[in-house]
């Protein structure tokens, strides 16, 4: 293994001064600095040769790997592996090459200032990323740390709680927390009008009024929360086919024929990071798919144009596959073979051609082979009486 040579050091407001005796040596005997304007002026008394942050930022690992022999230190904000530069870079490099010093962190300060306990909390981040992924975690009596992107975040996200019946939800800007000039902001969602800094970090104490909209993390959502043209898996079978798919952390799903998402959607709030792509042949379900996924907090649904199997080729091999829609031997052999160890495979059928096939594929790989059949209390003139739903074949198995 060889010897280190990057040093990524946390920094707080209170820059040289807040360091380890230890970490502050290394800083001060690096030959290059790597970091933000931000980063430099902690740290201006400092002697090194100083290296901006490149543009594009997937440029900074080039850059690095050019700096191999010198004694290089990165500057970052708090802990350098919580939502921050460090991770991308242990990804590329040799992690035997890195020393990390990490300092109190944005989200171990915000709880300090509010007493809350970090446990007891959810901690995210939209910095440089869609706000509206923020939309998954809004749920009543839910405590959020958010690190934001900037002066407009509060406002944004004020918007979205009050949009969804939590109007009522405690907010309060941290800014240039451990410093100086750290500041503090207090106020409510619905009626949310401070101007703050632009690097601040958000913490919502999320009130629901009697008519807030619920959207538990659990699949099952109700199908008037999806646009949609009527062609959709339906709430009940939806929550059923999601149990098989098994949403878990960075897994990346392929939903086949995705119609307006509402699997995809489902999948990706499902699991911390998880993600999908959503491959349908016609632009206006594309479209409800798109503002679906906006709107219920996973903008980074990935939607493909075409036709299976050929739209599949160059795509990451997937850990699910939902076929709802496209169903065919082809298709099936084709994201079979895809799928990796362990991965699970889930396929719908309504019509009577695709439940045949389904027999066939039971039969030849196994799995399990159920008939989900719905039906619903609707009104029927001034009276109630039972609704079915087109009954829905679903095969499922894992591929061991």
């Amino acid at each position: 293994m060889a010897d280190p040579w990057l040093h990524i050091v946390g920094i707080g407001e209170d820059g040289m001064d807040g360091l380890l005796p230890a970490t502050r040596a290394v800083v001060e005997a690096a030959e290059v600095i790597v970091g933000g304007d931000r980063h430099h002026k902690l740290s201006d008394a400092v002697c090194a040769e100083r290296v901006a942050w490149p543009s594009p930022f997937d440029a900074l690992i080039g850059l690095l790997d050019g700096m191999r022999g010198r004694r290089v230190v990165v500057l970052a904000t708090g802990d350098p592996l919580w939502f921050s530069v460090g991770a991308r870079i242990g990804r590329a490099i040799d992690p035997g090459e890195i020393v990390y010093h990490p300092q109190i962190g944005a989200f171990q300060l915000a709880a300090a200032r509010m007493g809350w306990s970090m446990a007891d909390l959810e901690t995210l981040t939209v910095h440089g990323r869609p706000v509206e992924q923020m939309i998954a975690f809004i749920q009543p009596d839910v405590r959020l740390l958010v690190l934001t992107t900037g002066a407009e975040t509060p406002g944004q996200i004020a918007k979205f709680l009050s949009e969804r019946g939590f109007g009522g939800s405690k907010m309060t800007v941290l800014a240039a927390m451990g410093g100086a000039d750290e500041a503090r902001f207090d106020g409510i969602a619905e009626s949310w009008d401070h101007v703050v800094p632009a690097f601040n970090t958000l913490a919502v104490e999320c009130v629901a009024a009697p008519d807030a909209a619920l959207l538990p993390r659990v699949p099952g959502l109700a199908d008037e929360l999806f646009s949609h043209d009527g062609t959709m898996t339906k709430q009940e079978v939806r929550a059923a086919t999601l149990a098989k798919l098994m949403p878990m952390r960075g897994a990346l799903l392929w939903d086949i024929g995705t119609g307006c998402g509402s699997v995809a959607v489902e999948w990706m709030r499902g699991a911390r990071y998880a993600r999908a792509i959503g491959i349908e042949p016609r632009a206006d379900r594309r479209a409800m798919a798109a503002a679906n996924a906006l709107a219920l907090g996973v903008p980074k649904l990935q939607l493909i144009e075409g036709q299976v199997p050929e739209a599949l080729t160059g795509l990451e091999s997937p850990d699910a596959v939902f076929i709802g829609g496209g169903l065919s031997r082809e298709t099936f052999e084709a994201t079979w073979h895809a799928l990796r160890p362990l991965g699970r495979m889930v396929c719908n059928a309504v019509t009577l051609e695709s439940e045949a096939l389904l027999l066939e594929l039971h039969k030849e790989h196994g799995g399990q082979l159920v008939k989900l059949s719905i039906t619903r209390a609707e009104a029927i003139g001034p009276r109630t009486g039972w609704r079915p739903l087109m009954p829905v074949t679903q095969w499922s198995l894992v591929k061991r």
